[in-house]
């Protein structure tokens, strides 16, 4: 008899690092320019410490209930349904959120490359982002295979795009640029620390994966443990090589009128293309950012277009997926044809929510699991002082994402 072969920990590691990796990615530079390089890399290192704590914290909840059990259900069982509910909301509030600024930043993109390669095409950002968002709905609205396909070539063409054009930035990134010499004007960092919380923690959204993997390790807690470290620690690498590789470029002054466009990505690179030494890398820049947008788009919205299905209890005939794609595409496009330039902001709404699903409810089940639970076969280290830690952290978030709404941190703009 043949026994069955353990799935692979390269193939969990991956699973964490490519849903963390997208295009969030693409609005650390912005939001975080305020505190700049040194002060990007130390809130990157301190988030993927906590990121990391409550993902564990959710591994261990996990860990009690059958093969299969999904957040609703350890939730449920643990918080009880009010607390499901708010975690429900939060995440497809997050999946929302996240589309409309996949297709905002899609547009763009599409728009920028219309105008490179085919400028005889009349083409404007409207057009763009429908052109951008139908083409890939369509892939979510057949199947998931279809998005596994599609998905497949994006992320191979987007792993190949940017160790291509960040080498060719990180060699070309300039010292004086990186710690900021330069600069004539405004030196001071750590006041825009609070401001950059929000963005740069929904970088590390992969905790929806955490229990997919407990059932594909067949609830091998290590196993898991091992993935997630592995992953979210590769995200960490590449990550920082991306804040140098534009940090070291693109001087601090010169991300004000990429700020007042919202962190528009075209506007982003476009600028980024002025001071890169070889035009090549700008156009694999360009490619990068569209793969990347188009990966996390796809992934995204599969998992908002299933949420709609089971939510409204909608069939998987033609008529109930045609029902379920109208939910899950069209008020995003709306708004990404109404406020066309809103990436970094709508990120910052994504951190929002991502306190709750990401880093509160982690913490609270394992606290809620320890206690019904005597015995554990995996335990996170810290006791209850580190739960209530990340707790802290999750507030804090909050805290920082309304208080810059409100004008009472300071937030960067560049002038």
């Amino acid at each position: 008899m043949n026994k069955q072969k353990s799935p692979s920990l390269l193939g969990g590691s991956m699973i964490i690092a490519g849903t963390a990796i997208g295009a969030g990615m693409l609005a650390n530079p912005t939001a975080m320019s305020g505190i700049w390089f040194t002060g990007s890399v130390l809130l990157f290192l301190f988030i993927w410490g906590v990121t990391t704590l409550s993902a564990l914290m959710l591994l261990e909840a996990n860990l009690h209930f059958e093969k299969g059990a999904n957040f609703d259900t350890i939730t449920t069982q643990l918080l009880g349904r009010g607390w499901n509910i708010l975690n429900g909301i939060s995440v497809a509030f997050t999946l929302y959120i996240l589309t409309y600024a996949y297709i905002t930043s899609g547009g763009s993109i599409t728009e920028s490359l219309f105008q490179r390669f085919a400028p005889e095409i009349p083409i404007n950002h409207t057009s763009a982002a429908l052109l951008f968002c139908l083409a890939l709905a369509l892939f979510v609205s057949i199947s998931t295979k279809a998005v596994d396909r599609i998905s497949t070539i994006l992320i191979g063409g987007m792993v190949i795009a940017f160790f291509l054009s960040t080498t060719g930035l990180l060699t070309s990134a300039k010292s004086d640029i990186l710690l900021n010499e330069v600069s004539q004007g405004e030196n001071s960092y750590l006041p825009y620390l609070l401001s950059a919380i929000p963005t740069c923690l929904v970088s590390f959204g992969y905790h929806i994966c955490v229990p997919t993997l407990v059932n594909y390790y067949n609830k091998n807690g290590k196993k898991v443990m091992y993935a997630v470290l592995i992953g979210s620690l590769l995200a960490l690498l590449i990550y920082i090589s991306w804040q140098m590789a534009v940090q070291g470029n693109l001087p601090r002054a010169e991300f004000a009128p990429i700020i007042a466009k919202g962190g528009d990505v075209a506007t982003l690179l476009g600028a980024l293309n002025r001071y890169i030494p070889i035009q090549s890398i700008g156009v694999l820049l360009d490619f990068f950012a569209y793969m990347a947008i188009a990966s996390s788009f796809l992934g995204v919205t599969l998992g908002l277009f299933d949420y709609i299905a089971d939510l409204f209890k909608l069939g998987n005939d033609l008529w109930g997926r045609v029902k379920t794609a109208l939910i899950t595409f069209v008020p995003p496009l709306l708004m990404s044809l109404l406020y066309p330039y809103g990436f970094v902001t709508a990120i910052g709404y994504a951190g929002l929510a991502v306190s709750i699903w990401m880093v509160i409810i982690p913490a609270l089940l394992a606290h809620a699991s320890r206690k019904k639970y005597s015995k554990s076969s995996y335990k996170v280290f810290g006791g209850n002082t580190l739960i209530y830690l990340v707790i802290a952290f999750g507030l804090l978030n909050i805290f920082c994402y309304v208080a810059g709404q409100m004008g009472r941190i300071p937030t960067f703009k560049g002038e």
